[in-house]
């Protein structure tokens, strides 16, 4: 019996305007049942690349499957068995989430008892019945972010692709989505995610692709990427210069530390969290000297995006990001 071929494969996948490179000799693999997210700022070439998948835009070099299907010969084929969430809601502002729903069905070829039920069941899937007959112009982003994920799922999608899922909710909004998410991903969907939020990523990836003006910079687990920041630390946070001197000075003759003096932060590396916490938290109780905090930290997304690119994922330039919208 044949194995599979994974859900994505893209080798030296390139895009070019004009003089800008938008995306640079990508390489791309997600295997079947996984989330593979795609991170880094507004304009690393994230929605350039997906577009590409989604066959929107055409490569300029390289090559990409999805599912097998080659996005530029097989062009049909890919769209059947993909479904692409962009970064805004594409519905009727007009119509309520439930009528939105049976015409996408509808035009899926379904007949109206068909669509209705499809409708009915996505509805409860995703806890949208309370709002199921309001107009989708009167829901809140989280409410609407919740039908269009609906929507991509009139016909169960081999791939399913979020691009910026979540641009632009509050952060409950930005939760009910992530819900919505690891549920496709219980049933079996395959994900690919693109997102400028770090924490986004380590909730949902199996998987990460550092993305940075238009390159890979580095790819693993949430996990994997963290690793390679550094180890663990233990924070020791001072109320004032004083403090933090007076800690620094007795700390140092145990412990090696780092002082970052603006934010009043004494780090001190910590490969074994129990016990090194245990160690510091003493330490500083028997000083006398008052702290705001004592807290274990572990690298964060954003620790390793500064540490491999030089700068945090956040920034970007205007320019950057006039080209990825001309995109």
């Amino acid at each position: 019996m044949n194995e599979l071929p994974p859900a994505v494969e893209a080798d030296g996948l390139t895009k070019r305007y004009g003089g800008f490179t938008a995306v640079d000799a990508l390489d791309l693999r997600v295997e079947r049942g996984t989330v593979v997210a795609l991170l880094g700022p507004n304009g690393a070439g994230k929605t350039t690349t997906v577009r590409m998948l989604a066959t929107l835009v055409a490569p300029t070099e390289g090559s990409a499957r999805v599912l097998g299907h080659d996005v530029v010969a097989e062009g049909d084929a890919v769209r059947r068995e993909l479904a692409l969430t962009g970064q805004f809601a594409a519905l009727d502002k007009h119509l309520t989430a439930r009528e939105n729903l049976v015409l996408i069905a509808a035009l899926r070829g379904h007949g109206r008892a068909a669509a209705r039920r499809i409708a009915d069941e996505l509805l409860e899937r995703f806890d949208a019945g309370e709002f199921a007959s309001r107009q989708v112009g009167s829901l809140s982003g989280g409410q609407r972010r919740r039908v269009d994920l609906a929507a991509s799922l009139v016909a169960q999608p081999g791939l399913l692709v979020l691009d910026e899922p979540t641009t632009g909710l509050d952060p409950r909004s930005r939760q009910a989505v992530w819900s919505a998410v690891r549920d496709l991903v219980a049933q079996g969907v395959t994900v690919l995610l693109t997102t400028q939020y770090l924490e986004e990523a380590d909730e949902l990836a199996d998987r990460i692709v550092l993305i940075d003006r238009g390159r890979e910079v580095a790819a693993g687990t949430p996990g994997e990427l963290k690793a390679r920041v550094g180890d663990q630390r233990v924070d020791v946070i001072a109320p004032d210069a004083a403090a933090l001197d007076a800690l620094t000075g007795a700390l140092e003759r145990r412990f090696s530390l780092e002082v970052a003096h603006e934010s009043r932060t004494i780090s001190i590396p910590a490969p074994d969290a129990a016990r090194d916490l245990t160690d510091v938290a003493a330490a500083v109780r028997d000083l006398g000297v008052p702290v705001d905090e004592v807290a274990l930290r572990r690298p964060t997304l954003d620790d390793a995006f500064l540490a491999l690119t030089g700068h945090a994922a956040h920034e970007t330039s205007p320019d950057d990001i006039a080209q990825e919208v001309a995109a």
